[in-house]
């Protein structure tokens, strides 16, 4: 997956165009995105222990993954994402724009 979790993303179309924020979950079966700020809602919730009166919260949605595009964190420009092997033969994520690598797949894990 070229988007992961922890990830600064900005929004390419839509009505959030031009938003950045840092990715919170990502959906491949569904192929949706949550941003941290952007694509927020609000939920009604009906009574209960929580809320004796109700409540009106203000979420983020998922929205598709095709709107959004990776900054790098080395040139801060959005950039498509290219991979490429490290010295330690794992793969890494490679920005488009300045070539150079910005996270191996081990970052997950630790």
């Amino acid at each position: 997956m070229k988007i992961r979790k922890g990830d600064s993303v900005k929004v390419l179309s839509g009505e959030h165009a031009g938003e950045t924020g840092t990715v919170l979950k990502v959906d491949d079966e569904k192929g949706r995105v949550l941003v941290q700020g952007v694509n927020r809602v609000w939920k009604h919730l009906r009574r209960s222990v929580e809320y004796p009166h109700g409540a009106r919260i203000e979420k983020e949605a998922p929205m598709p993954l095709c709107k959004v595009m990776v900054v790098c964190p080395n040139c801060s420009k959005p950039t498509r994402v290219g991979f490429t092997k490290g010295k330690d033969g794992r793969k890494m994520r490679l920005c488009r724009h300045c070539k150079k690598p910005f996270g191996g797949v081990s970052e997950e894990k630790s």
